[in-house]
């Protein structure tokens, strides 16, 4: 059958805080924003237990959550993408309080500012205790179904983004029927969120598995940071998958990691011990763990007040017969965030002419090798808000029908594949090769297994997005020969000194190094932060 043909000035992909930010932004124009699950309900963002970051309370300032953020950053931020995401951070909040938001209030009536892992002063703004990214879905899914301007797809599927001659045209999707649907539109902003889902091990909802990174590519976009994938410590060890996060939080007001024989197992390993930055505790437990040892998150000594404060995770131990108020609970490391991405400015703008991506799927320079906690949230909404912004201001036409049908019926004559392989669930084959040879851990010669065994399952699905993706990871890691951030390579090259971005364009996996960088090695490092 024909494919129906919508038309807009902005075509949004994905359900997210990113992506719902975007659409806001660019309501003054005619939006469509296409999501595969119910708005506000999509992707990672209502799953987020930790807060928004940003430069609200007294002793902090922008620049100082700036130092922070590229201290954490490994010597891969981009100074200026930093400086401008931490300065528009407390505008972002308040636009966010203003649209109604409801978050935690101390006694004298403002904000209560949490403390997390690597910020050097109390400056998240939390809601609920631990259900800040509920209440902040919530806040904007009521906003962007308020808006006439914007028309939502719920449980549509994107297939593949349309482009001639390096011209995005729209979008090819499929409606929750499996009916095809055409969407035209000058611009288009992927918001389609992280990858943690083709892990074994996870905290990530079943639709994280990169597919918007393959759209991209396949689009003709640039991607880089591929092999940064962040590991976060604290994911309850009961089997659950996807695996339910123990927020950093809980380690901000007094909770401490221990071994089963009780003892301290951060201590002497950090200066700031349970507190490290994120990539030093996933390693250290996963180490142990590899060693025999099991790792309990205690936070008996926040006592009956847990309950008040982390209701989400006092919730969820619950119903799996555990009270962290009285008992240590079991965790593990788990795939959590992708720091890598769709090569963007500091718009979002990608590398392809028409194409932007914001939130997770974005790779913007803000996190460099490992992000700084409570940052991705506070990236979705800046970015978000950027881009939106930026395609609201765009005076180009709605594509001809005759060109959107055209570069559909070349992808089809070029066999391009469309769609994630099959939208089911991520093969177990596929998660546990990953977990394996691109663990918390990695080096060659299981990045080398990883890459054969993946030929392997190629065979059986040519289309995947997934497989797809999961190539570029390994390539990507093996080409980093040394260790940064959330990256260790257990062989790494002494030779090698780290600072440059492993970029993807083409099909081809090279390093390079941006201006910013450039600067950093010249001995520049950090200019103005």
């Amino acid at each position: 059958p024909t494919p129906e043909l919508l038309r807009a000035d902005v075509i949004v992909v994905g359900g997210g805080a990113a992506g719902m930010m975007a659409a806001l932004h660019a309501s003054s124009r005619r939006v469509i924003l296409l999501a595969d699950r119910q708005v506000g309900r999509s992707g990672s963002t209502f799953l987020a237990q930790g807060g928004v970051a940003a430069a609200l309370g007294p002793g902090d300032s922008p620049e100082r959550h700036a130092e922070d953020t590229v201290r954490a950053a490994d010597g891969l931020a981009d100074p200026a993408v930093v400086r401008m995401v931490t300065r528009e951070g407390p505008r972002r909040i308040h636009e966010i309080l203003e649209l109604g938001a409801r978050f935690d209030r101390n006694g004298s009536g403002g904000l209560s500012l949490g403390r997390e892992g690597a910020h050097s002063v109390r400056r998240i703004v939390h809601a609920r205790g631990d259900a800040t990214g509920a209440e902040l879905a919530r806040t904007l899914a009521e906003a962007v179904r308020r808006r006439e301007t914007i028309r939502i797809l719920e449980g549509f599927g994107a297939e593949a983004v349309l482009e001639l001659d390096g011209t995005v045209l729209g979008l090819a999707a499929t409606a929750p029927d499996g009916s095809p649907l055409l969407l035209a539109a000058p611009a288009v902003v992927l918001a389609t969120g992280g990858l943690g889902h083709l892990f074994r091990r996870t905290t990530n909802p079943p639709e994280a598995r990169g597919t918007g990174l393959a759209l991209a590519a396949r689009a003709g976009a640039e991607l880089a940071d591929l092999e940064m994938v962040q590991f976060h410590p604290t994911a309850l060890a009961d089997g659950s998958d996807p695996a339910p996060l123990l927020t950093e939080a809980l380690r901000g007001e007094g909770a401490v990691l221990v071994d089963e024989e009780g003892r301290r197992v951060m201590a002497g390993v950090h200066p700031a011990g349970d507190l490290a930055p994120r990539d030093v505790v996933a390693r250290t437990l996963w180490r142990l763990q590899s060693e025999g040892h099991r790792i309990f998150l205690d936070a008996t000594a926040i006592g009956p007040a847990l309950k008040r404060r982390f209701p989400t995770v006092s919730d969820l131990c619950r119903r799996r017969g555990l009270d962290p108020a009285v008992e240590p609970i079991p965790v593990a490391p788990a795939a959590h965030y992708h720091m890598g991405g769709i090569v963007v400015d500091s718009h979002g703008r990608s590398t392809v002419r028409g194409l932007w991506a914001v939130g997770e799927v974005a790779c913007t320079g803000l996190h460099g090798a490992n992000r700084l906690a409570s940052n991705s949230l506070l990236e979705a909404l800046v970015f978000g808000a950027r881009a939106g912004d930026e395609t609201a201001s765009l005076l180009a036409a709605v594509p001809p029908e005759g060109e959107v049908r055209a570069a559909r019926k070349k992808l089809a004559a070029a066999g391009v594949a469309t769609g994630a392989g099959g939208r089911n669930r991520v093969a177990q084959e596929l998660r546990d090769l990953l977990w394996e040879s691109a663990g918390v851990e990695r080096d060659a010669a299981g990045l080398r297994r990883g890459l054969e065994r993946l030929d392997r399952l190629a065979d059986h699905d040519p289309g995947s997005a997934s497989v797809e993706v999961a190539r570029w990871i390994l390539r990507s890691a093996l080409e980093r020969r040394s260790s940064r951030g959330a990256h260790l390579r257990t062989d790494a090259d002494p030779a090698d000194d780290g600072l440059y971005r492993v970029v993807i364009r083409g099909g081809r996996v090279r390093r390079e190094r941006p201006a910013w960088l450039r600067a950093a090695v010249a001995g520049r490092a950090n200019v103005g932060v």
